[in-house]
């Protein structure tokens, strides 16, 4: 449960676009107060902001050259802190002062990459003017990939990140050791297969080998799959082709274990054991039911998820529409 890509950000930024202008929208009226035009600025004014909006990174005033007129307010942790860097930085040239265009008017960026924090972010203004005439920019920068996990309710579950993958980690080191010990019991095994005088050499046991070997690859597989997906990528638990792709390769690792399986064991039939046909015949019917499942279950979820992204399009299009009318 790596952090969003930048891929993934910016593909819920575009499915979440208008509401996340709304809410930007939304904190700006709210921090638009008198005491703003107060000199010098407190940072108390945004702590009520910090804490109910955990995505807002930097806050700071410019006026109406664009050159900020206070240092930067940081949020971190959710502590409002007061900086000792930004005052009278020239900012006429960035995109959130030049495209302003009325007082109280919002304007909100598109997603960058942030020069303090390295990540994606937006920046979001507002043009105020006191009773006295006097213009001041209220500009928030707000990390996008905390605030798209703030809007789906996922700020929670990724504070308990490390825990769940701490205990992953456990699981996928464990299934590793069994590993080694059949890796270890196969090596032994091909030592005594050699080391035996051919006169009592048993055609069998080379099976034996390759299903310890077997086994230890499907459990390599699975520990493999479960380290990718829960520890070292990001998985998105909103999206069903993010599980469908999960039990896809998990699925596709049992149909691996279970096919060799089946062939050896058609092969034991093969050299006259004429005991292993039934059940050598039964996993094969196993596999291709396994194998058929999977391909209904892939193309019913892939169906699905396309109806389902056709259908937040249409409603997208339909408030656009609705918007410009």
């Amino acid at each position: 449960m790596a952090a969003m890509s930048y891929l993934s950000v910016i593909e819920r930024y575009h499915e979440y676009e208008h509401l996340v202008h709304e809410l930007l929208e939304s904190i700006l009226i709210g921090v638009g107060d008198i005491n703003l035009f107060e000199q010098p600025i407190s940072a108390k004014i945004f702590e009520d902001m910090a804490i109910s909006y955990p995505f807002v990174e930097l806050i700071y005033l410019l006026d109406e050259q664009g050159m900020q007129i206070c240092p930067n307010i940081s949020v971190i942790n959710q502590q409002v802190k007061l900086m000792a860097c930004g005052h009278h930085v020239d900012r006429s040239q960035r995109p959130y002062f030049t495209q302003l265009t009325a007082i109280d008017t919002v304007h909100i960026t598109r997603p960058y990459l942030s020069n303090s924090g390295g990540g994606l972010c937006l920046s979001a203004s507002q043009m105020i003017k006191s009773a006295s005439g006097q213009v001041v920019i209220v500009v928030i920068d707000v990390n996008l990939t905390r605030l798209i996990e703030f809007m789906m309710g996922d700020s929670a579950r990724r504070k308990m990140s490390p825990f769940f993958k701490s205990i992953y980690t456990a699981i996928v080191l464990c299934l590793f050791v069994l590993v080694s010990v059949l890796m270890w019991t196969v090596i032994r095994d091909i030592y005594a297969l050699f080391s035996q005088i051919s006169a009592t050499h048993d055609p069998l046991q080379p099976f034996g080998i390759i299903i310890f070997l077997t086994l230890a690859l499907a459990i390599f597989d699975l520990g493999k799959t479960i380290l990718e997906e829960e520890v070292l990528m990001h998985k998105d638990i909103f999206r069903h082709s993010s599980t469908r792709r999960t039990i896809t390769r998990f699925i596709s690792t049992i149909l691996i274990a279970i096919s060799i399986e089946a062939l050896l064991t058609m092969f034991k039939a093969s050299l006259g054991e004429k005991q292993y046909i039934e059940p050598a015949i039964l996993m094969m019917l196993a596999v291709v039911g396994l194998l058929v499942g999977l391909g209904i279950y892939v193309y019913l979820g892939a169906k699905a998820e396309l109806l389902l992204t056709q259908a937040q399009v249409g409603k997208h299009t339909r408030r656009v529409q609705t918007k410009n009318e």
